[in-house]
């Protein structure tokens, strides 16, 4: 049946139904002698009449009624196939998203997320993936439903939505002699040793970069692998760390102060990263708005 296409079968069903060549190209809006040569390619299809004179009308043969329920609903489900995915009732869904975020981010916001995610959809769980790489493998696989960040390097064929804007701020512990220097000025602040997280295990990083276009140079004296171990180190010593700003409540304690750095290091995106696959997907998408939605109420 090389020229069998779908046209045929809404054509099928609809003759079927209608038992009248006339009736049928009516109810599908197409000319009476369109519908006859749609009816006789459909006779040269399956090798059948399908429906034959009989009087004034029409009767269909044995074959055209032994297949008429199935042709039914298969024009049914490629209708059901073919069309826009329906809106979903999100209180009824059961569903189990992995969201891709290192450690702090989680430690900072994955309770308010679940919260907001539970009152809206109770059948929604989140489960949060560290993110040790950020390959778009794992969102083309959907292993990873979202990834939760800074912008991935391979992003080209990444959707992305920025969540909020964020920057760098300085923190050291409570009681700390750099505090003696109202401003804390840029040389003041090079001269004590520094704690640095690095994914990468490099001694420099953006706030190093600023200070070079400068010409002065910080003593980065540890490096750790997540924010809240700088957090822990600068609260049990004397070495200076940075911090996104948007970290600062998990440093709102009494052993820690924070403040802005007297370089000017420059900013960056948090976005929600997916796959193009699941643009069109009304759980996700509802998600990725709950998510936005959410940090939008927070900043």
């Amino acid at each position: 049946m090389p020229d069998l296409d779908l046209n045929l079968l809404v054509a099928l069903d609809a003759l079927l139904r209608e038992r009248s060549v006339s009736a049928a190209a009516r109810r599908l809006g197409l000319s009476t002698s369109a519908m006859s040569r749609t009816l006789s390619r459909l006779r040269t299809a399956l090798g059948d009449p399908i429906l034959v004179p009989a009087g004034r009308g029409m009767v269909a043969t044995p074959h055209a009624l032994a297949i008429a329920e199935d042709v039914h609903s298969l024009k049914e489900a490629v209708k059901a196939v073919l069309s826009p995915p329906s809106t979903v009732e999100i209180r009824e869904v059961r569903r189990d998203f992995t969201i891709r975020a290192n450690e702090a981010f989680v430690l900072i916001f994955a309770a308010g997320l679940s919260a907001a995610v539970a009152n809206a959809a109770p059948g929604i769980r989140l489960r949060f993936a560290p993110r040790s790489d950020k390959d778009v493998q794992s969102l083309r696989d959907a292993a990873v439903d979202l990834d939760i960040g800074v912008l991935p390097t391979e992003s080209g064929e990444l959707r992305c939505q920025t969540l909020f804007e964020d920057r760098y701020v300085g923190l050291a512990r409570t009681g700390h002699p750099i505090f003696d220097t109202d401003p804390i000025t840029v040389e003041s602040y090079a001269d004590w040793g520094h704690v640095l997280f690095s994914p990468h295990a490099d001694f420099a990083g953006p706030v190093d970069r600023a200070l070079a276009e400068l010409g002065v140079y910080r003593d980065v004296r540890l490096i750790v692998p997540s924010f809240p171990a700088v957090i822990a180190v600068a609260a049990a010593s004397d070495l200076i760390g940075a911090i996104p700003n948007s970290y600062r409540k998990s440093a709102a304690t009494s052993q820690i102060r924070t403040f802005d750095l007297p370089v000017a290091v420059p900013g960056f995106d948090i976005v929600q990263a997916w796959h193009p696959r699941m643009d069109a997907d009304p759980v996700h998408r509802w998600l990725r708005a709950l998510i936005f939605e959410t940090f939008k109420s927070m900043n």
